[in-house]
């Protein structure tokens, strides 16, 4: 794959919290969507190298929805991790603690379906959402 797209975020949070909230599937649940509109009623997480994740997204609605898949390839225990997509797209999520917040930078190979700018929107809509539970709970 070419080059990456990457959204950012810090949260208010030592690194070990957000690297539960961000992978535990009782979390996940709660924030993994990008839109209030939408929902993610179930998450897996085998966070091993070769295991699987998998999360639900759908419209509250019903009208819509998709499983996102990935196996992970590399995982470095409370500080990183990559795991690639089904169609071969890679993603790197990246934790760093800084004086008690944690900055989380993820960065992925885009699609070829939607525009970039759109595919960026999405995932920080996300991210952004992970911030608002992460720091709330």
């Amino acid at each position: 794959m070419g080059h990456k797209i990457t959204v950012s975020a810090i949260i208010n949070a030592d690194a070990q919290k957000v690297w539960n909230y961000y992978n535990q599937p009782e979390h996940i649940i709660r924030w993994n969507f990008a839109d209030p509109s939408w929902q993610c009623p179930s998450a897996s997480n085998d966070m091993k190298v070769g295991g699987k994740y998998a999360a639900r997204m759908e419209a509250k609605d019903g009208s819509f929805g998709f499983d996102f898949e990935a196996v992970y390839n590399e995982i470095n225990e409370g500080k990183s991790f990559t795991y690639t997509m089904p169609d071969g797209r890679q993603v790197h999520v990246d934790f760093k603690e800084n004086n008690g917040q944690t900055h989380v930078d993820i960065a992925f190979d885009p699609e070829n379906q939607n525009p970039e700018e759109m595919q960026k929107g999405g995932w920080q809509a996300i991210l952004d959402n992970f911030k608002k539970y992460a720091e709330a709970n």
